[in-house]
């Protein structure tokens, strides 16, 4: 068995980063920009008004005005402000030439074709040219873009973006016990789940995963199934990995040119782990109990799509917060305990079965354990992966 950290180092020698693609900005949301756009325009493109109000030059309290135009979003005045004039404007219009602060409607007073200037904000309520960013301003390339991000790349006048081309990424369920959702299942089989969840984990996280036939405990019925990959960027397996008598998935990869980097990693859950590379796809061989094939996708698979996109190889982020019980001694090797952090801390669940989805279903963070780790008090802080 290999450690956590070594496997990760493997795992990473073995991505290919995808290529890059141009999309449209409307498509870009949650995608991995690997180009840096370029302002095409300052924003604002002209000094603009702040507030709704009169545009004036020199402003003296006091002093009565001749309002001589009005400016508008989309419709600016054309002419000079004087020592003596005014122009009624706009939030967002354009300031007049020879204008230098903006008096807000509620410290003037109008009669008629004039205004009485009776107070005077501090500030000029004027938003210069390019206050919010210059032409030729970028941003930091790789990003995974928010809507945010978004929001900034259309006002720079950015109508495409070139982003990451999104791994394809085939999954594939093995074992004669395992039927589909919805269908009936025998006295001695079970739902496939692992796909599903990972199918979810890995489209939130900027892949395209595709969900392939149950593989059978043939090797003719593997052989076929992995036919099926195509153009895949990354295989994964789930179940048939560790090395019971119905355990294939290695003996059939490796007969079809699989390049095995390792097998068997030093963590519970998720021990019976193997990685390689199959023809132009990278391969994962995860583990058949749900809750360690989840955790293997939060350990490995989500940081190897981001290395497949172009983001920096690195672990899974961990944080940390104070434990809401004592937790006992670890043993052996890294463990990944599903907790709930709460108000009052993490709170480690009691049952830790590698099994139980439902109590994955209600945590919200994966504590990371080192091997041989001390017994912790209530209060002591500890890592953990936010789920």
């Amino acid at each position: 068995m290999i450690p956590v950290s070594d496997a990760l180092s493997k795992l990473f020698d073995l991505v290919r980063v995808t290529e890059p693609e141009e999309v449209p900005l409307a498509q870009a949301n949650g995608r991995v920009m690997v180009k840096a756009p370029v302002a095409r325009r300052d924003q604002p493109p002209f000094a603009a008004s702040a507030m709704d109000g009169y545009a004036l030059a020199e402003p003296d309290l006091g002093k009565v005005y001749k309002v001589i135009g009005e400016s508008a979003a989309g419709h600016a005045f054309d002419g000079t402000v004087g020592t003596g004039d005014c122009v009624r404007i706009f939030t967002g219009a354009p300031v007049p030439a020879g204008a230098t602060h903006v008096a807000i409607q509620e410290d003037v007073t109008r009669t008629g074709d004039q205004i009485t200037l009776n107070d005077l904000d501090r500030g000029t309520n004027i938003r210069p040219a390019g206050g919010d960013f210059h032409a030729g301003q970028t941003l930091p390339v790789p990003k995974t873009l928010t809507p945010n991000d978004i929001a900034l790349l259309a006002a720079m006048n950015i109508p495409t973006v070139t982003v990451a081309r999104q791994p394809k990424v085939a999954l594939i369920s093995t074992g004669d016990e395992l039927v589909m959702p919805g269908e009936n299942p025998g006295p001695d089989q079970i739902i496939a789940s692992n796909t599903f969840g990972l199918q979810a984990l890995l489209r939130d996280h900027g892949a395209l995963p595709r969900v392939l036939p149950i593989a059978r405990d043939s090797e003719s019925s593997l052989r076929t199934v992995f036919g099926m990959v195509d153009d895949a960027d990354l295989v994964i397996t789930i179940g048939g990995a560790s090395v019971g008598d119905h355990d294939l998935v290695a003996k059939v990869a490796e007969n079809l040119g699989m390049d095995r980097a390792f097998y068997k990693v030093a963590m519970r859950p998720g021990k019976p782990l193997m990685s390689g590379r199959l023809g132009g796809a990278m391969m994962m061989g995860l583990p058949g109990n749900p809750v360690s094939a989840m955790v293997c996708g939060h350990v490995f698979v989500l940081p190897v799509i981001r290395a497949m996109l172009g983001l920096q190889a690195a672990p899974a982020t961990q944080l940390s917060a104070p434990l809401a019980a004592d937790l006992g001694e670890n043993g052996p090797r890294e463990h990944y305990m599903r907790a709930h952090l709460g108000a009052d801390g993490l709170t480690v669940f009691e049952r830790q079965d590698s099994s139980l989805l439902g109590v994955l279903q209600q945590a919200n963070a994966l504590v990371v354990r080192p091997p041989h780790d001390s017994k912790r008090k209530k209060g002591a802080k500890i890592s953990y992966i936010p789920l």
